[in-house]
This record gives C-alpha cells, sequence and structure tokens, in this order.
C-alpha cells in the first residue's frame, strides 16, 4: 500500500513542472511578439512634434509591427547628426536647404523624397501683450526691445526670419534686439514666458500654444517657400516600413491631420 502511495506521488510531483511550463508559454509568446516590433526612428523638425506625436498613434493603430520613435530639433542639427551617422530611418525637415544638403552625400535615397507639406511665418507676442504691430513691414522698433527667432544657421524658420526681414531693410537694425533660439520651439518658449516681446515662429508654433498671439503673417514673397520634405535615410534597415510611413504621411489621412495643427 505504502509503495502504491508513493508512486502515485512521484507522478505527481513530476506533472507540476509541466504545468508550471504551460502556464509560462504565453508570457513568452507575448514577450517575442513585443520584441520581434519593428523600431522606427524619425530625426524630424521641432515644429512637427505635435502633429507627429498624434500621427504616432495613428500609424500605429495601423501597423500594429511598428513602433515609432522621434528625434525631434532643428533640421539643420537633425541633418548634421544624420550626417555624422547618427541612427536615423526617416528625415523629415523644415526645409529643403537640409535635406538637399544629405541627398548631395547620396544619405538619403533619391526616390523616397517627397514634399508633404508647407506652413507660414508669422510674428508673435505673449497674448497679455499690448503691442499692436499690424504687419512686419511697419514694425515700430522703438516699441520692443528683445526679438526671438531661431538661429538662422541651423534653424530653417529663423533663415526664413532673416530673409524677410533683409527684404524689409530691417535685420540691420535688429541685431542689437535679436535673442537667438535653437529650435523654432524654444522660441516660442521665450515669448509665452514673456523673456522676449516677440518673436518669430510658424503658423503651426503659434496655434498650439494658447499663451501667444499672431500678430501679423509674412508675404510668401518676402522668403523661400516653407517647404517641408521627408525622405529614407540610406542606411536604414527597414525600408519597406519607412516606405509605408512615408506614404501615410503623404496620404489624405496624413495631410488632415498636418492640417489640423495649422500646415498647409
Amino acid at each position: 500500500m505504502l509503495k502504491r502511495l508513493g508512486i502515485v506521488l512521484l507522478c505527481f510531483l513530476m506533472l507540476i513542472p509541466l504545468a508550471c511550463s504551460s502556464k509560462e508559454q504565453p508570457t513568452s509568446q507575448s514577450s517575442n511578439n513585443q520584441s520581434n516590433k519593428v523600431e522606427l526612428m524619425i530625426s524630424a523638425a521641432a515644429s512637427l512634434k505635435d502633429a507627429m506625436n498624434e500621427m504616432k498613434t495613428a500609424f500605429e493603430g495601423e501597423h500594429p509591427n511598428v513602433n515609432l520613435s522621434f528625434n525631434f530639433g532643428s533640421s539643420g542639427k537633425l541633418a548634421q547628426q544624420i550626417a555624422q551617422g547618427a541612427p536615423a530611418d526617416i528625415f523629415l525637415s523644415a526645409s529643403k536647404k537640409d535635406m538637399d544638403t544629405l541627398e548631395g552625400k547620396s544619405l538619403i535615397i533619391k526616390d523616397t523624397r517627397v514634399d508633404f507639406t508647407k506652413n507660414e511665418l508669422v510674428l508673435i507676442a505673449n497674448k497679455n501683450s499690448e503691442l499692436t504691430i499690424s504687419s512686419f513691414e511697419n514694425m515700430d522698433l522703438s516699441k520692443f526691445n528683445h526679438l526671438a527667432i531661431g538661429e538662422p544657421k541651423s534653424v530653417p524658420a529663423g533663415n526664413y526670419a532673416e530673409e524677410t526681414f533683409q527684404n524689409l531693410k530691417l535685420w540691420d537694425q535688429l541685431q542689437n534686439k535679436l535673442v537667438m533660439g535653437s529650435d523654432v520651439r524654444q522660441v516660442l518658449t521665450y515669448v509665452e514666458s514673456g523673456n522676449t516681446e516677440l518673436g518669430v515662429v510658424y503658423l503651426s508654433d503659434a496655434l498650439i500654444s494658447n499663451k501667444v498671439k499672431v500678430l501679423a503673417t509674412a508675404k510668401s514673397e518676402w522668403h523661400k517657400p516653407i517647404v517641408y520634405p521627408g525622405a529614407i535615410v540610406a542606411n536604414s534597415a527597414h525600408i519597406e516600413d519607412a516606405k509605408a510611413f512615408i506614404s501615410y504621411l503623404s496620404s489624405d489621412q496624413g495631410k488632415e491631420l498636418l492640417k489640423k495643427y495649422g500646415f498647409k
């Protein structure tokens, strides 16, 4: 009798690891599914931040095997990072110039390049400001002490601002009033916080803030066209998935989302 009980107990103990193994299997499978996701790194102009954060949710909902990660900054600095070998699958620039630089070095796949949206340049002030400037060309420089713009050499919005003020013969007069931002969002922050009375940003940046107001819009003939090109980086290891994102960006859904955030 005791021998029979011993055999039954031994069989029971042998079944326990099998049961545990069966229970752990779903967790292991879930982990594998997660690790099989494609990670797309996108270097994007700072002005695209809010639109891209919403586009991430929409795109990943339709492409559950892809996870989007973003590196936001000034287009010039992002292009420089890519040229120096920083990891990126896609580059979304706020200027043709920076994309042209990478294309000239064969660092993007030329056939994937597409102009996916446009923008406008605006003069902003803090929402509580009493400044009444109705247009760029009629700015009274005696009415303010500081004007924030992006650093023209690396920030497209700053370059467009310089072109605008050069055309209006105001650039030299503004030199002692300029405060340079590392990207267009820093310029927005300067005005939001009251550190500068005025700033020049894209319309899309002004619209996402409830702390600033638009005083004037620059005429398109005062600066080069504000066009946003996107392309796949030449050394991307996920070209097909990157192509899917570029296509989504240019689709009706993508255009509607960008329009929602003030892009053209």
